[in-house]
């Protein structure tokens, strides 16, 4: 008899796995019962899906492409950094799906354009050839989104770093508590930094590690190719806990905060160096060689004009080389390395609301309508039944308004082409569409203006206040290692400092806590009545969080703190003016080009477009009148101007739109970079300039084509005025 097979115990897991899994209910994520705290930090993670979150999950869904192990491990990745709750496969999707639908459309369009053009022999091939372009770009965007959302991220996170460590180390000086000291920095940092810091609380309290220490190694080995120095500075920060003497941990804390400073230097500093072959290139790729390119466009229009069209001219100029450029400063953007934080206080300050004011929109547009009008007087005459009630001809030749000496030449220079109207190609047209691209940049350059003047004027006083604030910082900390309560202290340094801009923000404290009766914390911090609404400055912001916590362990700890971080800002300050130093020819050349050479060399183009078809006018004017004694000493130029055909070539007034709309976006894109190399990002600032440098660079683009055009038109009447007398 055969002796029974002895069960496995695998076997017998795997027959009852399904009720022993039921009996204990292992795992049921809806039913875990989180901490009221990781529910509060996963709603300030994501408290509403993002856009790109809402397609990947609707659209992103439709089918499920599979991917390989390789790029699903590297989205995912991505994913992870970027805190967005998505699979892998569903970006990838989303840019099949995508790509699909442009390209449809695009065949859709092309499709309905050529039944109703009468036949498939007019097939817009140009416009779906751009439409799978767009296509193919889209595709590969989306696809690549995810890695440039964790770039942003980095990026963003990377310029809170020295903060972080600034908050540690100080707290750590008097409270060697690592767990104390990261939950300190996670409550005063800025989005995204302090959620990073609270997910390394929740991790721990979730069961995904078992000590703060394991959740903090793994947070940083996300930043191991980026950011090493922020991997050294928390490892000194951990082995200053094992230092028996205290006076060597505090020397290992302080080695921690140097080290972040070094490596935002030694970043910066390669930064410097790199970015200024890219910019050379944006500039002469972007802006000098189209700019030159436009001096050949009237006279190419004229001998090619069956397949040179304006919205050809359009689509290059201003969707594509502006696309090109953006797509190049965004790259040389993102070689930028974090400093530290931009600020969040900005929103408290009381005249915030004339930023996110929208009314100036309204009140620039009622500023510049005349211009617009003006702008638009050679359409509304040509194509509108306005001129015929006030009585006026749709066009009049110069000598009909008693301007003899440029004959009978009309105005607007409209022509009439086998039943079409072209045009219009007179000299009044362009300048009056001058006056459109000067409107349209001053609706933007005042409308930028309004909403930031006196924001700036707050920022400037409190960049003043942040020069000051060094010294200021060691006397408060001496008045306080003096043995004078912090409540006092800012009274004695308000007057130790009359004069100056530090007198008014210690005045203020001390005004809100003797007559307020306010806490230094509410004095400060207050949403209402702080003084750091009228100082929105990380800096002083971090200056007084500091002092408020350090004031808690004693008056000497309170005084230490303060003293250190006078120090840090002293260093902080060398490292920015140093690197502004560096920065300062590339931005200054860049600069000049946007404002100056680009303008210049835009409005000769105009006016030399103005010369060209002028020229052209009266040579067909000298044929059409078969007059060949004028034409006579050219030689056999009547087989020329059939070569020449001005009915075909592009309108200098259409020209000249095109050119203007394209300076503006060129001002809007350059100055934005320049911004966020000089500062990082920061939007205050970028709206202010980017106002400003509209208003320099336009008003010179339309100083020098008025000029141009005007005295070229005037040679022109002179060299050629006896072919029509």
């Amino acid at each position: 008899m055969v002796p029974d097979k002895k069960p496995d115990i695998n076997e017998i897991l795997k027959k009852h796995a399904a009720k022993i899994e039921e009996s204990i209910k292992t795992f049921n994520e809806d039913k875990i019962n989180y901490s009221q705290s990781y529910t509060t930090f996963k709603e300030e993670l994501s408290p509403e899906l993002s856009r790109y979150e809402r397609l990947c999950k609707s659209l992103g869904n439709l089918v499920k492409l599979k991917v390989s192990q390789k790029d699903a491990d590297k989205i995912k990745k991505s994913l992870e950094i970027a805190h967005l709750d998505l699979e892998p496969w569903q970006p990838i999707t989303l840019g099949v799906v995508v790509f699909v639908g442009v390209f449809i459309l695009g065949l859709l369009i092309s499709t309905i354009f050529a039944l109703f053009s009468g036949g498939f022999e007019n097939f817009p091939v140009f416009f779906l050839i751009l439409v799978m372009v767009f296509a193919v770009f889209l595709f590969y965007f989306v696809n690549g989104y995810p890695a440039r959302l964790a770039s942003q991220w980095r990026l963003k996170a990377s310029s809170q770093m020295v903060p972080a460590i600034l908050y540690i180390v100080v707290y750590m000086r008097h409270t060697p508590n690592l767990e104390k000291a990261i939950e300190f920095a996670s409550q005063h940092l800025q989005y995204p930094l302090a959620l990073d810091f609270k997910k390394i609380f929740y991790d721990v309290e979730v069961g995904k590690f078992s000590t703060i220490k394991e959740s903090l190694d793994n947070y940083l080995n996300n930043w191991k190719d980026y950011s090493v120095e922020f991997i050294e500075s928390f490892h000194l920060i951990e082995s200053s806990l094992f230092e028996p003497d205290d006076a060597k941990r505090i020397a290992t804390l302080e080695k921690a905060l140097q080290v972040i400073l070094d490596g935002v230097y030694d970043k910066m500093l390669k930064f410097t160096h790199e970015v200024r072959s890219p910019l050379t290139n944006v500039y002469m790729l972007g802006v000098v060689l189209p700019t030159l390119g436009l001096a050949l466009l009237p006279l190419a229009s004229a001998m090619v004009g069956d397949f040179l069209k304006w919205y050809h001219v359009f689509i290059l100029f201003d969707l594509i080389i502006p696309f090109f450029v953006f797509y190049l400063t965004d790259r040389v953007i993102s070689l930028r390395p974090g400093g530290y934080g931009e600020t969040e206080l900005l929103e408290r300050n009381p005249l915030y609301s004339q930023y996110t004011n929208k009314k100036v929109y309204l009140k620039a547009f009622l500023i510049c309508l005349p211009f617009f009008i003006i702008g638009l007087l050679p359409l509304i005459f040509q194509y509108t039944p306005i001129p015929q009630i006030f009585g006026l001809k749709p066009d009049y030749t110069f000598s009909e308004l008693g301007i003899g000496l440029f004959g009978d030449e009309q105005v607007f220079g409209f022509i009439n082409s086998n039943g079409n109207i072209v045009g219009p190609f007179g000299i009044g047209s362009l300048i009056c569409g001058v006056f459109f691209t000067l409107g349209l940049a001053l609706f933007f350059s005042i409308s930028f203006k309004k909403r930031t003047v006196g924001l700036i004027k707050e920022r400037d006083k409190t960049k003043q206040l942040e020069v000051e604030f060094n010294n200021s910082l060691f006397q408060l900390g001496n008045r306080i290692g003096n043995g004078t309560p912090p409540e006092l202290a800012f009274s004695k340094v308000a007057e130790a400092t009359k004069g100056l801009k530090t007198e008014d923000f210690f005045k203020r404290v001390n005004y809100n806590i003797m007559q307020m009766g306010m806490s230094i914390e509410q004095a400060v911090f207050d949403k209402k009545r702080g003084v750091l609404i009228y100082y929105p400055s990380d800096l002083i912001a971090t200056s007084m969080k500091i002092l408020v916590e350090s004031a808690k362990k004693g008056l000497n700890v309170a005084a230490m703190s303060l003293i250190s971080l006078s120090e840090y800002v002293k260093n902080i300050n060398k490292i920015t003016d140093r690197l502004r130093d560096m920065l300062a020819e590339i931005i200054s050349d860049m600069k000049s080009n946007m404002t100056f050479l680009a303008p210049l060399l835009s409005g000769i183009v105009v006016g030399l477009a103005a010369m060209i078809t002028s020229i052209l006018s009266r040579l067909n004017l000298a044929k059409l009148s078969g007059d060949t004694t004028a034409i006579s000493g050219f030689g056999n130029i009547s087989s020329i101007l059939n070569i020449f055909d001005m009915t075909k070539m592009i309108s200098p007034y259409i020209l000249q739109i095109i050119v203007g709309i394209y300076l503006i976006e060129v001002i809007f894109i350059l100055t934005g970079t320049l911004v966020t190399i000089d500062s990082g990002e920061d939007k205050l600032e970028k709206t202010n300039k980017t106002g400003i440098n509209l208003q320099k660079g336009i008003g010179l683009y339309v100083l020098t084509a008025l000029v141009a055009i005007i005295s070229l038109f005037f040679l022109t009447v002179i060299v050629l005025g006896n072919l029509t007398s």
